[in-house]
């Protein structure tokens, strides 16, 4: 009898403990801002000091240990020397660049933070390229009069500053655009989009639309392209370090979660669906982008997806984001860009978000999706 009752007793504990971790776990997805901050105790893992040596691609270089820095008067090519010769530095110093976060993937692909690059040395890496850059964004229905402006004007300032710029704007409302004044070198383009009846369709729609665009005169004037949402604005420098021929974004609400809770598509009769086990990291949607030929495959990709879920009645549970994390779990990103590239500000301040570059607007779907 005491047996039993020592047994029932254990079970009532483990139930109350089961009950609790459940509890938390709804606090720090849907709940207290206070509660969801502790995610930042989740630790993001670490780049093995063998890869960070040979971390780099064709815009940033070697990854070096930014806190070196560069002497007063350093011009971008003694920098592009120092970099080479940073990166015969033995690997220990080499992996001071970052070390509270990740900057590496698990196939070798750069995690790009601030400090982990010379923006100097990418500036001038892709001049010599003479490269034309393409930044892709839809505003359609109230999205255009809410946040196209700011987004155009901010980007003018901060956005590949120095490089020959192509803005594609996909709007049903050409004539509605509002005036800017373009820098040297660039160019804006207005490419008039046929306005869905449900936001969700707006949303899925654009991998098809961006998929005839770079079979047409996006994909003949432009080298990189990168295609983003309209609801934000630049608050920093973002320049060629973020170029590569495929890019993703990690998300800033789930990068600490361990990727059990990561929230892929997992019903397995959609197109998007990633099994238990699958996927690397949660990569959002407001950015992504790549060369002309990798996004040809990425938006082929997802919008085949989309199409074969709406035959089977389907729709994945983040619309067109879900493909894209599909794909990318498929097709490896060859650079994923920090949190620091598109930020939320409703997290609130976190100690490793140094210089954010993207910063979301407030978002307002009661209004702007009806």
């Amino acid at each position: 009898m005491a047996f039993k009752e020592g047994l029932r007793a254990r079970k009532k504990t483990l139930w109350r403990l089961i009950l609790l971790a459940l509890g938390l776990l709804g606090l720090l997805l849907y709940g207290l801002p206070v509660v969801r901050h502790l995610e930042v105790l989740i630790p993001m893992g670490f780049c093995p000091s063998a890869t960070m040596s040979q971390l780099g691609d064709n815009f940033t270089g070697v990854l070096h240990p930014w806190s070196l820095g560069p002497s007063t008067g350093e011009t971008a090519e003694s920098r592009l020397q120092q970099a080479a010769e940073w990166s015969c530095l033995p690997t220990p110093a080499l992996a001071r660049a970052r070390p509270e976060v990740l900057t590496c993937t698990s196939w070798g692909a750069p995690i790009i933070w601030d400090g982990t690059f010379d923006p100097d040395v990418a500036q001038q890496v892709a001049g010599e390229r003479n490269l034309t850059i393409g930044l892709t964004v839809f505003a359609v229905g109230r999205y255009l009069e809410k946040y196209l402006a700011r987004f155009l004007e901010t980007a003018e300032q901060h956005f590949m500053v120095g490089q020959r710029v192509l803005y594609y704007v996909f709007t049903e409302r050409p004539t509605a655009m509002p005036r800017l004044a373009l820098g040297p070198g660039r160019r804006l383009h207005v490419q008039r989009v046929v306005r869905e009846q449900r936001w969700q369709d707006v949303s899925m729609a654009r991998m098809s639309t961006l998929r005839a665009a770079l079979a047409g005169r996006l994909g003949r004037e432009a080298h990189f392209v990168l295609c983003m949402d309209v609801d934000q604005h630049f608050s920093g420098a973002f320049g060629p370090e973020a170029l590569a021929e495929s890019v993703a974004q990690l998300h800033a609400w789930h990068y600490h979660w361990p990727r059990r809770l990561l929230p892929f598509e997992r019903d397995a009769r959609s197109a998007a669906a990633l099994a238990p086990g699958e996927g690397d990291f949660y990569y959002h949607a407001a950015v992504f982008g790549g060369s002309v030929a990798a996004l040809r495959g990425l938006t082929t990709h997802c919008a085949r997806g989309l199409r074969q879920d709406r035959a089977r009645g389907l729709e994945a549970r983040w619309h067109d984001e879900s493909h894209l994390n599909k794909f990318f779990w498929l097709h490896k990103p060859a650079k994923v860009l920090s949190p620091e590239f598109c930020w939320s500000p409703d997290i609130g301040p976190r100690a490793e978000i140094r210089r954010p570059r993207l910063l979301w607007a407030r978002k307002e779907y009661a209004l702007l999706r009806t």
